[in-house]
């Protein structure tokens, strides 16, 4: 593609109008008096005059240490290499004006030479780099309002999407093109728009359509006198009447095209001045003799060798028919081998599809199962609290802390499955807040004094005191992984010493790593199960289980979780003497912001509030009213989220404890229709959350807070209080 634009606010920045040498607003001898002279004889058709001057300019340029005039000087000679049709000498030029251009201010000189060197790339084929070019030169043109140049980025644009056959996003741009008003500025754009445009439709073989566009670029191109656009438009003309059939216009066409090739020709033969065209072609000439003389060398040269190349063919021949032969067999044992590896492949893809079945299936009726035990459950915990707060006789006083004890058990085991589920099934996301940790390990230790002093074990907490207080990260995936590792250390620990440490072992900026180890006397584990003791339900034996109880789920959350959160979980562990759980994880420094703690609930709170429950379970309806009563406040029933909806919509209440599953729509539904018209009034969830029920899922249907069944009554009084205040 050859398209050599006027330089239109190039000659008008630089040149001005001028038509005829004058001297008396510039210094004779100076860079832009050499390159005025240049631009004279370019006008005239004399390049190698031209050429003299513009090295005058150049070397002055330089002399003087003048970086703009320097510049544009080689703007000028990469416009004169271009219409030459040097692209490489061009391009070589463009480069040199652009990196002078960008140590001063922007100018529209550096917008027209991005825009030329990208008209460069183009010639040679490096569309990906005309574009960059493009629109580098469109930023200049768009911060000095430039307004016609853009019309010309936009031509280019539209041609590198054509040569990248990005049909429809060029034809967007062309039709914008030729909508352009009849000026004579825009005749040259408007032809080469409709050229393109006809080029477009020829490859879609909409061959009418094709014809009717180049026939309009061709009577633009007739006014403005574009040759080298005219002969693209008469070549492609004959081509498509051609293909359509019609040879009398082909001809006609294809005779215009010759004439026009004629004539360019002829300028060109003008440009370069007459002697000076065939000197050129001499030169040519002469190149072409000389490489061929060297090829001839070089062939005399490899003849030498052919004889000798010969022999040695002959024998590699004979080598390499024997070894074909062997290449042959083995080949044929070698399908026969691929063949098996195949099969067995095959084999191996569907046992591991069905090893994926088999664990998605495992997932969804662990999680199902533990879902509808938490129902029952409920009420079993439910009835046991009810119960015990009722002053029971001493003698019921044993039966009533073992059920409790059991329903708690049941309830953790529970807790364990649906979490690993939870873990394994990667539908988990690490949060970064603010924490204290310091006051996350004491918390810890008092949770864990209790049942530290049943076994007599001693058991301490030590945070390196050079570890800040307040850190960021995951407080709660945190706090899932101590609680399982020194629950698991003092379980297996008998008058002895569990130790948890927090030791940090490098800080740069904001980030510590910090090194956590939980240490224990205990019975230790044996070499052959370390390997398998985070795998789930894995406890090292069947005794083991039956003697200190347990799921085998709490090292294999542990270890996901800790993978989650970066680090990797390691062991080391003698029996009879103890084992010790450790790993690495990297956390940012908090802030010295209070971190939320939550605190205890004033129970007067309770006092003459009135609830509705919408439960549709007989015992959850009869344990939850009362629990809610026992603390002085009314309580009303519905089963179903219909009537839930009509209840508050007649009636006022102080807070709404909704049941998610329940019969016609289910709570969430029914929230979302309540917050349609009512917007105050408190709604907690009550569910058996699962896999899909997450707490997120639920507060985005308008719910105010989440309480899991079967319910723990100091978070169940808590969560209530929280929305009461």
């Amino acid at each position: 593609m050859r398209y050599i634009i006027i330089l239109f606010f190039f000659a008008t920045s630089l040149f001005g109008h001028k038509t005829d040498i004058t001297t008396t607003d510039m210094n004779i001898d100076s860079t832009a008096y050499y390159i005025e002279l240049a631009n004279f004889h370019k006008k005239n058709n004399n390049f190698r005059s031209s050429m003299d001057y513009l090295k005058k300019a150049i070397s002055y340029a330089e002399n003087n240490n003048n970086k703009d005039p320097l510049a544009d000087a080689y703007l000028f000679l990469g416009g004169v290499y271009k219409e030459l049709n040097k692209t490489n000498d061009a391009t070589a030029a463009f480069k040199q004006s652009i990196s002078l251009y960008e140590k001063s201010d922007i100018s529209s000189n550096l917008g027209f030479a991005l825009y030329s060197l990208g008209e460069c790339y183009i010639e040679k084929g490096q569309l990906k780099t005309a574009d960059e070019y493009f629109k580098k030169a469109e930023v200049i043109y768009d911060k000095l309002k430039i307004s016609g140049a853009k019309d010309l980025i936009k031509l280019q644009k539209a041609i590198v999407f054509y040569l990248n056959e990005q049909y429809d996003r060029s034809s967007i741009l062309l039709n914008q093109l030729v909508s352009l008003s009849e000026e004579k500025d825009t005749y040259r754009i408007k032809g080469e728009a409709l050229y393109y445009l006809g080029l477009i439709e020829d490859q879609q073989k909409r061959y009418n359509l094709a014809l009717n566009y180049l026939n309009r670029a061709n009577d633009l191109s007739i006014k403005k006198s574009e040759w080298e656009l005219r002969a693209k438009i008469t070549k492609a003309l004959s081509d498509i009447y051609e293909k359509n059939l019609d040879v009398q216009n082909s001809y006609k066409f294809l005779k215009r095209h010759i004439a026009i090739l004629d004539s360019i020709k002829e300028i060109k033969e003008k440009r370069i001045g007459a002697d000076d065209f065939v000197s050129f072609q001499e030169a040519e000439r002469l190149k072409q003799i000389e490489q061929l003389d060297k090829e001839n060398r070089e062939q005399q040269r490899a003849n030498k060798f052919s004889k000798l190349i010969s022999i040695l063919s002959i024998a590699l021949i004979s080598i390499l028919s024997l070894l074909s032969l062997s290449l042959y067999k083995n080949n044929i044992l070698r399908t026969q081998s691929n063949q098996l590896l195949q099969e067995k492949n095959n084999e191996l893809q569907l046992a591991k599809d069905k090893a994926e079945q088999a664990s998605k299936a495992r997932s969804e009726f662990l999680s199902t199962v533990s879902h509808e035990l938490r129902t029952p459950l409920n009420a079993i915990n439910g009835i046991t609290h009810i119960l015990l707060e009722e002053k029971p006789k001493v003698s019921q006083l044993q039966y009533l802390n073992s059920l409790k004890f059991s329903g708690e058990y049941l309830l953790n085991f529970i807790n364990d499955i649906l979490e690993i589920n939870r873990v394994e099934s990667e539908n988990i996301q690490v949060e970064y807040i603010n924490f204290n940790i310091r006051l996350l390990m004491d918390e810890l230790k008092r949770s864990f004094q209790e049942y530290a002093s049943k076994n007599n074990n001693d058991l301490d907490i030590v945070l390196d005191e050079n570890i800040p207080d307040f850190l960021f990260g995951d407080p709660t995936k945190l706090s899932q992984i101590f609680i399982n590792l020194i629950n698991n250390a003092l379980k297996f620990t008998k008058s002895g010493k569990v130790i948890f440490q927090a030791t940090l072992l490098k800080k740069e900026g904001n980030q510590l790593n910090i090194h956590f180890k939980v240490s224990d006397t205990g019975i230790g584990i044996p070499k052959d199960k370390q390997a398998s003791i985070f795998d789930s339900f894995s406890q090292g034996s069947v005794e083991i289980n039956r003697k200190y109880g347990g799921t085998g789920l709490g090292l294999a959350i542990v270890k996901r979780l800790v993978e989650l959160l970066g680090g990797e979980i390691e062991l080391t562990s003698t029996e009879n003497i103890g084992t010790s759980f450790f790993f690495d994880l990297i956390l940012g420094e908090g802030s010295s912001k209070e971190v939320v703690v939550l605190k205890t609930y004033d129970a007067s709170i309770f006092t003459g509030k009135h609830i509705l429950v919408v439960e549709d379970n007989k015992i959850n309806q009869m344990i939850t009213k009362k629990m809610v009563e026992n603390k002085g406040m009314t309580c009303e029933v519905i089963d179903e989220g219909e009537a839930a909806v009509e209840a508050l919509r007649n009636k006022t209440f102080d807070l709404v404890l909704m049941d998610v599953h329940l019969p016609g729509i289910n709570g969430t539904i029914a929230t979302q229709l309540i917050r349609e018209f009512d917007k105050n009034t408190p709604i907690i969830a009550l569910t058996a959350i699962s896999l899909d029920e997450n707490r997120d899922n639920l507060m985005s249907f308008g719910m105010n807070d989440v309480v899991t069944k079967p319910f723990n009554p100091e978070e169940f009084y808590r969560a209530i209080a929280e929305q009461l205040a």
